[in-house]
């Protein structure tokens, strides 16, 4: 509640595909190209929160995968070209999209699971709760 009433309400459009930090929007989310920082260097927000896992990556896969399938298809029908020169138009422009597109996915997941206040399953047992492993 309390940073409903310090920080504005921002999507995560907003926020997570522009790499800044999900409560203030001003913050840097990433120290590196895909290594999160520690803190938000504006509000102070704990980034320790931040477990994408392999969902972006899963998302890349998705994306690039079927604009480099179809793309490599028309080339094939439409210009038939040899093999060696499909794959040295696709393969380095495939390599491309997948850098284009991790960053910001990755910025995407994260400031959702800020926004939904994702967390590690728990358990719950009257009063004790514990760790789904």
């Amino acid at each position: 509640m309390d940073d409903l009433m310090r920080y504005p309400v921002l999507t995560v459009g907003q926020t997570g595909l522009k790499g800044k930090c999900p409560r203030c929007g001003q913050g840097r989310l990433f120290s590196g190209f895909l290594t999160t920082a520690d803190q938000c260097e504006r509000c102070d927000l704990d980034f320790a929160f931040i477990d994408s896992g392999d969902g972006p990556a899963v998302f890349v896969i998705f994306i690039v995968g079927f604009l480099a399938v179809v793309g490599v298809l028309m080339t094939e029908v439409m210009f038939t070209p040899p093999i060696w020169l499909n794959m040295m138009i696709w393969m380095p422009l495939t390599l491309f999209l997948c850098l284009i597109f991790l960053r910001p996915l990755k910025g995407l997941l994260i400031a959702q699971q800020y926004k939904r206040k994702a967390a590690e399953g728990t358990l719950q047992d009257g009063d004790r709760s514990q760790n789904v492993e």
